[in-house]
């Protein structure tokens, strides 16, 4: 992707090397069961209420590397190319977008969704129109999962403003009104066509971005390796050695490629409906 010398977001939160409370007693474990306690629509201050913190903050030594100082000048890019698309697509379709902020962070932070580790990989945030992102995931994408290149990284950025767009469309809420209604079989299955959708949506803005020429001809190659690499069934089969489709949330390696093209060769929102569908 041809991003140097571009805008910048002036969207972009730093909270790198800034003091947060540690959890003692919990790890990664209880992050997920708060953050999955606040998805299903519980207070996450129920739950840290019975974790022990400790009284004095946990400082970061946090030093940012060159790497790191690149990587968040890419970042702030992306952000910003999405605000331009975004901003366009909803005038056009006689909306206005409200624009999202990006919290860069290291180690841990506190979200309106509860608090979150490096390990919960990026995410987005309804409650406080934020995306979260811990800079080392960038790593893991090329080591772990396999996926290299710059637009791999602009595909999971994208991905989590399309969930911004979904929330500002209502989207989100509608799908979350089943949680208590619905086994968790049948809800898994809404919230994979939500996933899928938010690919979409990154596809549509890939559209637009390569209208732009910004982007080289290996750049949307990067980017469904990525969205294969963190297909549903790719992971549980890297993890656990087999794979649970009733437990699939975000979808499959072929669906969530598919989906996110779908949207880069059609450029509009109208073909992205993935909840009224029969086959994802």
């Amino acid at each position: 992707m041809y991003w140097k010398g571009r805008r910048q977001s002036n969207n972009v939160e730093d909270r790198r090397g800034a003091a947060t409370k540690g959890i003692i007693g919990g790890g990664i474990g209880t992050i997920i069961i708060i953050l999955l306690f606040a998805l299903l629509g519980g207070n996450p201050t129920d739950i840290l209420d019975q974790i022990q913190i400790p009284n004095s903050e946990y400082a970061s030594n946090y030093q940012e590397t060159e790497e790191e100082k690149e990587l968040a000048e890419f970042v702030a890019v992306v952000l910003a190319e999405t605000e331009d698309v975004w901003t366009t697509i909803f005038r056009e379709n006689g909306s206005e977008y409200v624009l999202p902020r990006l919290v860069l962070y290291s180690g841990y932070v506190n979200s309106a969704c509860g608090v979150a580790g490096a390990s919960t990989g990026p995410f987005y945030c309804p409650g406080d129109y934020r995306v979260y992102i811990d800079l080392s995931f960038f790593n893991e994408l090329q080591s772990r999962f396999k996926a290299p290149g710059d637009f791999a990284m602009a595909y999971v950025i994208a991905h989590e403003i399309g969930h911004h767009v979904q929330n500002l469309l209502g989207i989100s809420d509608e799908v979350m009104s089943y949680r208590n209604r619905l086994s968790q079989k049948d809800f898994n299955q809404l919230m994979i066509r939500l996933e899928l959708q938010a690919d979409y949506l990154a596809g549509v803005w890939a559209h637009y971005v390569n209208r732009m020429d910004l982007l080289d001809e290996h750049d949307i190659q990067e980017a469904l390796n990525a969205a294969s690499a963190v297909g549903d069934d790719r992971i549980q089969k890297s993890t656990q050695g087999y794979i649970v489709p009733d437990s699939f949330t975000h979808g499959t390696s072929e669906q969530r490629q598919r989906w996110f093209y779908k949207g880069f060769k059609s450029g509009n929102l109208k073909d992205g409906d993935t909840f009224n569908t029969d086959v994802l």
